[in-house]
């Protein structure tokens, strides 16, 4: 009779520890999968920047985390102005918001008129000065 109750142990144990390791995957899946979601959903709204120089404007769409903005033509929007340092300013996209960070430059930049000193979050509509080019800052929701 203890040679049934041993092996009935057994059974109980062998079922119970396979039980737990699907609970376990089956956890660590709809973890992953929520984690997936989550990346998916942090996409970048689209920001728009139009620079208006002299008698002419132009604009240009980006998609990307981190935007540099200088007299340099590898900058991701170069300007041709001798008032804008080669590295200006920069856009970055953090914590579900556009930052703007001046980058020591010899003119300054100027978020609607005040200088920046530190990191300031941008809002559509607006202006930003580097040295005297004017850049209109449009936040483009996703659609």
């Amino acid at each position: 009779m203890s040679g049934f109750i041993v092996l009935f142990l057994r059974l109980v144990l062998a079922v119970s520890l396979y039980a737990f390791l699907l609970w376990a995957f089956y956890t660590l899946w709809r973890d992953f999968r929520s984690q997936t979601q989550l990346v998916t959903d942090r996409e970048i709204p689209a920001l728009m920047l139009t620079l208006d120089q002299d008698e002419s404007s132009f604009d240009v769409k980006f998609h990307q985390p981190e935007i540099m903005i200088g007299r340099d033509t590898a900058s991701s929007f170069p300007i041709n102005n001798e008032t804008v340092s080669a590295h200006h300013a920069r856009l970055s996209y953090y914590k579900k918001q556009w930052w703007l960070e001046d980058l020591h430059s010899t003119n300054g930049s100027f978020l609607n008129d005040e200088r920046i000193s530190a990191p300031v979050v941008v809002t559509s509509g607006d202006e930003l000065r580097c040295g005297q080019a004017t850049i209109i800052v449009t936040i483009l929701n996703k659609s």
